[in-house]
């Protein structure tokens, strides 16, 4: 028996666990849980054990990790950039080996504790998640960490949960600029209000606290007519913006803190109120230049979802694989598009470009 073998045969037996468990905790593979883990690494350093640093290289060269996904597909305009980012940059990970199990919700919010539930029994060892329901995904993130399963949350966070970490726009910040831009467009006095998705959501919420913050702030006597929730239906949010124009015909601002902006602009149409209310919405997609072109949209506070994809999918495969830290927290900067720089987005090129640079259809299944 090799020298590396007697030292992990004494390590299994001083832990009193199995082979199997010391190497996944000498390698930092995931399914184990954290404080095995680390009573493993403490007694290989007692021992004076050092693992063949050659052997260790080519097994992580041959590692097959595994990244769970579970992000939404709608609202589509959204998820489906959120997406090519993950698929792109997930496509060069494939390359050296490591396996992605996408297990895709409809919705935010819905069905995702099922999602990372599957993901766990597949023996995933990272898992890249939308939290659409923070407070009953916190004890399954929670378990998945204690596993040596980490979780890097993308766009919306569950803050109370210990997950790795957080790759997004700042929600407050995003909310905050929208404000101040909208206490600049309007005049003293005015009454604006806030079409949100659902204030459930940490994202959501975040963005509309910092808009109302920053926009009393910034508008002299200025007043929140009212704040409502669309749930990222368009009939819903159509009718409720419809319903707020009818109730405040003096109305003008209108900020939508989600992408879901069609329906509000549609009812502005309706309303006769093109022009008239200054609407901010939330990132940019090819059927929005219409409403930019008619003055419809004001402007619109961007966040990077492509990028954001990426992102999380480095962060996480480049952790398993070379066993880097992730940041608690990856906050992009938004970026303001209005109509004199609309061409310059990803969202606006023509559908020949190169991979990458246009949205995607969306996630493929993939199964473990």
């Amino acid at each position: 028996m090799s020298k590396e073998k007697q030292g992990i045969h004494r390590i299994a037996e001083m832990a009193n666990v199995s082979i199997g468990t010391v190497d996944r905790a000498l390698h930092g593979r995931g399914g184990i849980k954290e404080a095995t883990r680390k009573r493993i690494l403490q007694i290989a350093q007692q021992i004076g054990y050092s693992p063949n640093l050659a052997a260790r290289a080519l097994s992580a060269a041959k590692a097959t990790a595994k990244i769970g996904v579970c992000v939404p597909q709608e609202i589509h305009f959204f998820y489906d950039q959120l997406w090519a980012g993950i698929n792109d940059e997930a496509r060069r990970f494939e390359q050296l080996g490591m396996q992605f199990v996408n297990r895709p919700v409809k919705t935010l919010g819905e069905g995702d504790q099922e999602a990372v539930e599957q993901l766990l029994q597949s023996g995933v060892d990272g898992i890249i998640l939308t939290a659409g329901s923070p407070k009953e995904l916190t004890p399954l993130i929670n378990d998945a960490e204690e596993r040596g399963v980490r979780v890097v949350c993308v766009s919306t966070d569950a803050p109370e949960s210990r997950r790795s970490g957080i790759v997004c726009v700042e929600p407050h910040l995003n909310g905050s600029l929208a404000g101040e831009l909208m206490g600049k467009f309007v005049s003293a006095g005015s009454k604006v209000a806030v079409v949100a998705g659902m204030l459930s959501t940490e994202d959501h919420r975040k963005k509309t606290e910092g808009f109302v913050e920053r926009f009393l702030q910034q508008c002299a006597g200025g007043k929140i007519a009212g704040v409502v929730e669309g749930h990222e239906d368009e009939a819903e949010s159509f009718q409720k913006t419809s319903d707020l124009l009818r109730r405040f015909p003096m109305l003008e601002g209108i900020y939508v803190n989600t992408v879901n902006c069609l329906p509000v602009c549609r009812a502005l149409a309706v309303q006769g109120c093109e022009g008239k209310v200054k609407l901010i919405t939330t990132d940019l997609f090819a059927e929005m230049e219409p409403y930019f072109q008619k003055g419809i949209i004001t402007a619109s506070i961007y966040q990077h979802p492509y990028r954001q994809g990426q992102i999380a999918v480095r962060l996480l495969a480049d952790n398993l694989s070379r066993k880097e830290n992730i940041p608690p927290v990856v906050h992009l900067s938004p970026s303001v598009v209005m109509n004199s720089n609309l061409h310059l987005f990803r969202e606006m090129r023509s559908p020949e470009g190169k991979s990458g640079e246009v949205t995607a259809k969306g996630p493929a299944v993939l199964h473990a």
